[in-house]
């Protein structure tokens, strides 16, 4: 299996910037895509960005011109970049990754999340 870890998470105040990572590991495993997903109190969890293993990106009306998701092939580390942060940005942010693993000669799905890191954007 794959398992994630999600760090960079903390206090910023309006306007700041934050860089959150994701760390990947496992054995055996491809990556389709990855994204970051974010859930404020009482709502939904909603996609903030994805890019898949070829480089196509999509992101979020409200996030869009602000963050920036990329990924370190080398490392199958992945980061978003947040920029201009505001309160309404305060979520916890998960990772999510997308792929294949190999057990003996067979592969099979997978679709991993990480535990989460909280990001507040307060003064």
């Amino acid at each position: 299996q794959v398992h994630l870890v999600e760090s960079g998470g903390g206090l910023v105040q309006p306007g700041g910037s934050l860089r959150l990572s994701c760390t990947t590991s496992g054995s055996s495993f491809s990556i389709n895509d990855m994204g970051w997903y974010r859930q404020a109190p009482g709502q939904d969890r909603e996609l903030v960005a994805r890019r898949t293993s070829a480089g196509n990106t999509a992101y979020a009306d409200t996030v869009k011109s602000r963050f920036t998701v990329s990924r370190d092939n080398a490392k199958n580390m992945m980061y978003l970049q947040m920029s201009r942060l505001t309160p309404e940005d305060t979520a916890i942010y998960y990772c999510n990754v997308r792929g294949q693993y190999r057990s003996g000669l067979l592969y099979y799905p997978f679709n991993s999340w990480g535990q989460g890191t909280q990001v507040t954007v307060s003064s």
